[in-house]
């Protein structure tokens, strides 16, 4: 029987004014996420992964920006349609966000329990003191030690590992049917970095949470993800299951993410192969002509991709890519 979505974007399009004109950084992108799946979001810095993320949740600073075109739903309710206090019950409740960076997300005049406790009491309508025991329970759920004691301090008295938990308990706090990562690994050491994404790893199956993670990281996608969307100049170029997309990536930009990660063959260990970089820069959003955005750094660009917007080509029951030359990728 078939999953019906959780979540759906439609045709959404995000403009920011500038002094030199209107900038548009998504551009009619299309996604969705079914109950219990994890997808991953990738593509390099400045492709609107993260300006996602911010229009789900109805964060998009205005102004400057502006969704202008689409919808996002989730269930049936349309987000765009719903007014501020609606949406006020619904963030942080229904859709949490885990953000980059902990220390600027968690507010320093406070204590972190503190701050966990008020969200389970803004939208369960728990007393001070249940508030407090959930606290304790979601705290140590994800990991950290004496959470009777740690409620009590302040975000600089701990590590960046610690308060990258403490993000991902308090947005876990009111079991959202949807969570959304983004980069959540951030300035971070690689041995922290692994134990943060175990964790969501974890809590993902035993919650059966709806998870989107967004990263520049293809070696994350393939180890976290289900299915992965991969985005270039706000725009959604290629998506599939992550198999799919890792053993058999039919966009240039996608085949060039993956040979930019080293391969680790479990028979012999880790063996680099020559890692190859993409040419180029991602373009000034401001200067997108008509036809494909990556068609200044593509080894396969023919005249045609200047001119013409790439059609949607269709190359699995999950798998697609939106270029001219797909039959020539290999």
């Amino acid at each position: 029987m078939k999953q019906e979505p959780l979540l759906q974007v439609k045709g959404l399009c995000v403009d920011f004014s500038t002094r030199k004109g209107n900038v548009r950084v998504l551009n009619h992108l299309d996604l969705h996420l079914l109950p219990g799946e994890a997808l991953g979001i990738v593509g390099e810095s400045g492709c609107g992964k993260s300006m996602t993320a911010l229009s789900i949740m109805r964060l998009v600073p205005v102004p400057p920006g502006n969704i202008s075109n689409g919808q996002i739903l989730l269930k049936d309710t349309d987000l765009l349609q719903l007014k501020e206090d609606q949406m006020q019950d619904i963030r942080g409740n229904e859709i949490s966000m885990i953000f980059q960076e902990p220390m600027t997300s968690l507010n320093p005049v406070f204590t972190v329990g503190s701050q966990v406790a008020e969200n389970i009491r803004r939208h369960q309508s728990a007393t001070a003191a249940q508030a407090k025991e959930k606290t304790i329970q979601m705290l140590e759920a994800v990991g950290i030690p004496a959470p009777e004691l740690r409620i009590n301090q302040y975000p600089h008295e701990m590590s960046g590992g610690m308060r990258q938990r403490v993000m991902i308990a308090m947005a876990l706090s009111c079991q959202p049917s949807v969570l959304i990562a983004d980069e959540p690994t951030t300035a971070l050491d690689v041995t922290i970095q692994a134990q943060i994404f175990d964790l969501l790893k974890q809590i993902q199956q035993e919650m059966k949470t709806s998870v989107i993670l967004i990263t520049h990281d293809m070696s994350v996608i393939a180890e976290f993800a289900d299915r992965v969307i991969v985005m270039y100049a706000g725009r959604k170029v290629e998506e599939g299951l992550v198999r799919d997309i890792i053993d058999n990536p039919r966009h240039p930009y996608t085949q060039g993410l993956i040979s930019c990660v080293p391969i680790l063959h479990k028979d012999t260990g880790t063996e680099r192969k020559e890692l190859n970089e993409i040419p180029g820069i991602v373009p000034d959003l401001r200067k997108l002509g008509t036809g494909c955005s990556f068609a200044p750094r593509c080894d396969y660009v023919k005249d045609h991709c200047h001119e013409k917007m790439p059609p949607e080509v269709t190359l699995g029951e999950h798998h697609t890519a939106f270029c001219w030359h797909v039959e020539e990728v290999v």
